[in-house]
């Protein structure tokens, strides 16, 4: 029975964990569009322009879809390898993240001068994200039901592959099992060993043998 739950456990895991990589992924690439706009204009307003102020949440935004994609890396090797470790510090890290988005989202619901938490954006990209989510309310709110509610998923299904443990965890529990599998090789090579020795000492006792082997000695001499 366990094997058959491990069995379901280890793909559903995966997928769960494949909707949180799609998520980093996709914030990789807005942000790496974010940086591209935000440097041609900085490029046509100034020409010599080096960057004198720090796009803090176009980064912020790229770094956390990079940490999105290491926890989905990180899961699908714990999901692989059903190591009790790995999988362990893959909850850890998908249950600080959830702490994290609960306390950007109560802040934000509770607080109404939330920006003023924030250092100013020289980029405008979070008054343009919060015109967006504004807008499309719904899609956005949807999109998150569904990355919670994937996060959480992940973080029962980690636990319970933990609990169940490798098919390895069933077979070598302990060093008396492993004992039946190398006796078995030694039991099928001792017969064969008797069976040698045996023919042996029949070639060498029969009388029948014996005259030949005589015969033989006389006609060559030499023969050892």
């Amino acid at each position: 029975m366990a094997e058959w739950v491990r069995a379901c456990v280890q793909p559903t895991l995966k997928i769960v964990n494949s909707v949180i990589g799609l998520v980093g992924m996709s914030m990789i690439l807005y942000s790496l569009w974010m940086i591209r706009g935000w440097f041609r204009e900085r490029s046509e307003l100034s020409p010599g322009f080096s960057g004198s102020s720090t796009p803090w949440f176009i980064f912020s935004f790229l770094g956390l879809g990079i940490f999105l994609c290491a926890i989905t890396c990180s899961g699908h090797i714990a999901a692989e390898t059903i190591n009790g470790h790995c999988l362990s510090c893959y909850t850890a890290f998908v249950f600080l993240l959830l702490l994290l988005e609960a306390a950007i989202t109560t802040d934000i619901f509770l607080n109404r001068h939330w920006e003023a938490d924030f250092p100013r954006d020289p980029t405008g990209r979070l008054d343009e994200l919060k015109d967006f989510v504004q807008s499309n309310f719904e899609l956005c709110k949807l999109i998150s039901i569904l990355v919670v509610v994937a996060q959480a998923l992940s973080i029962f299904l980690s636990m319970v592959l933990r609990s169940l443990g490798s098919d390895h965890d069933y077979y070598y529990d302990s060093d008396d099992d492993s004992v039946p599998a190398r006796l078995s090789l030694l039991r099928k090579d001792a017969p064969n060993t008797h069976h040698i020795a045996n023919a042996t000492l029949f070639f060498k006792n029969h009388p029948w043998i014996v005259r030949i082997h005589d015969k033989v000695c006389k006609l060559f001499p030499f023969h050892v």
